[in-house]
């Protein structure tokens, strides 16, 4: 079964102005920039076909996530040292044809700047790094553009001291906030670099869940009965229904961050929902959201964590060649055949009545080869979700939950 959700716009606010004082609020630098307004589009276009890919594969787990944003970025900065065939297939599977090298480096600064500080009452974080088999030569150039578009932090290492492994899964953890803490297994005898993006995500609810109101309850599954932990709330909130589906939108802190909750009418089922998502349907429910007073919402509190390989689905969404060779990263390293050997994915989310917190960690390993009146909203059955940045409408997270109390 495929399922996803998500797709992206971009428009920003910019100043708000008080009488007795100027806040400055914060703005996305090319707000009003098409090639901005495109590549932002891609990315969740990009991450939409990438979730529905893993959810219609035969091993997805009934409770799944992955981070498109850690993804795109991750990759973003591998795309930095491709050349060649390699450099259009990072484009086209990206979708980022049309744009220079250094307006896709320019576009993703000033969305991670914007990002870090567009909700001082949620905490978010992006950390990037490169970590390289000490010895192996490097170009500066693909350095210093990762250093000063990604804020990644390089570093050289032993690749075959025992504390290799550790070390970087040190790294991972701390920058999660200790929430994802063994992404790396082993680093392979060839392997030459790792590029890896980590996000940390921690919003408190804007309308919080009141624990009075908690409740053991029935979730009906795809193919059992499971008892789920739900909490419920009534407020006012952004709703929205159609013959397919309802819908809320549930804000964090100031509301700039949300997740949005799907689930299917009853005539209808979550494959239903799947089989509609397109980007042009994405943008016509996103926009047909409004405010509704005295909504209820029932929500079962979630906690797990996924982890999986994304070589598979980056393969048939267009790189292969990055990881089948012959590749080319020469931008990274002339003289050597380099080739793209894993894409390590991990995720953690725990959503409760206070708020989320979610983390997402993507490993790229380079290697070198010789070659109105009261509404219910009651989640009692698998659904989909999506956090993102409102303003931006860049995608954060996404998942699918069909066993609350696994």
């Amino acid at each position: 079964m495929r399922t996803s959700v998500f797709y992206v716009l971009a428009s920003i606010f910019i100043f708000i102005s008080c009488e007795k004082q100027k806040e400055d609020i914060p703005v996305f630098k090319y707000q009003d920039d098409k090639k901005a307004a495109d590549l932002i589009t891609a990315g969740s276009e990009f991450g939409l076909d990438l979730f529905k890919w893993i959810l219609e594969s035969d091993d997805c787990p009934d409770n799944m996530m992955i981070s498109p944003m850690s993804v795109a970025i991750a990759l973003g900065m591998t795309y930095n040292g491709a050349e060649g065939d390699t450099k259009t297939a990072f484009e086209n599977t990206l979708r980022h044809q049309g744009l220079s090298r250094e307006e896709i480096n320019d576009i993703y600064k000033a969305l991670i700047d914007y990002l870090l500080k567009a909700d001082p009452k949620v905490i978010f974080e992006i950390a990037n790094s490169i970590w390289y088999r000490q010895g192996f030569d490097v170009l500066p150039s693909f350095i210093d553009i990762n250093k000063n578009y990604y804020y990644a932090e390089v570093s050289d290492l032993d690749f075959s001291n025992a504390n290799a492994v550790q070390i970087i899964n040190d790294w991972a953890a701390v920058k999660t906030h200790d929430k994802i803490k063994d992404v790396l297994d082993n680093i392979p005898p060839d392997a030459v670099m790792y590029l890896i993006n980590a996000l940390y995500f921690n919003g408190m609810w804007k309308y919080q869940f009141d624990e009075k109101n908690s409740f053991t309850g029935n979730f009906y599954g795809e193919n059992d009965v499971y008892q789920a932990q739900y909490m419920k709330n009534e407020s006012t909130y952004r709703y929205l229904e159609n013959d397919l589906l309802q819908a809320v939108e549930l804000p964090y802190g100031n509301g700039n961050f949300v997740m949005h909750v799907f689930i299917h009418k009853a005539s209808k089922s979550l494959d239903d929902i799947v089989q509609s998502i397109t980007p042009e349907n994405w943008k016509a429910w996103m926009e047909s959201f409004a405010e509704r007073n005295e909504v209820i919402v029932q929500l079962p509190k979630f906690k797990y964590e996924y982890k999986t390989l994304l070589n598979d689905p980056l393969i048939d969404m267009g790189l292969g060649l990055a990881f089948n060779g012959p590749a080319d990263f020469s931008g990274i390293s002339p003289g050597h055949d380099l080739y793209i050997s894993r894409v390590i994915h991990q995720t953690f989310i725990d959503v409760n009545e206070k708020g989320t917190e979610a983390a997402a960690v993507t490993v790229v390993e380079i290697r070198e080869t010789s070659y109105q009146p009261k509404t219910s909203f009651i989640v009692d059955k698998p659904f989909i979700y999506a956090i993102s940045e409102k303003n931006t409408g860049s995608l954060l997270f996404m998942g699918k939950v069909g066993n609350p109390s696994l």
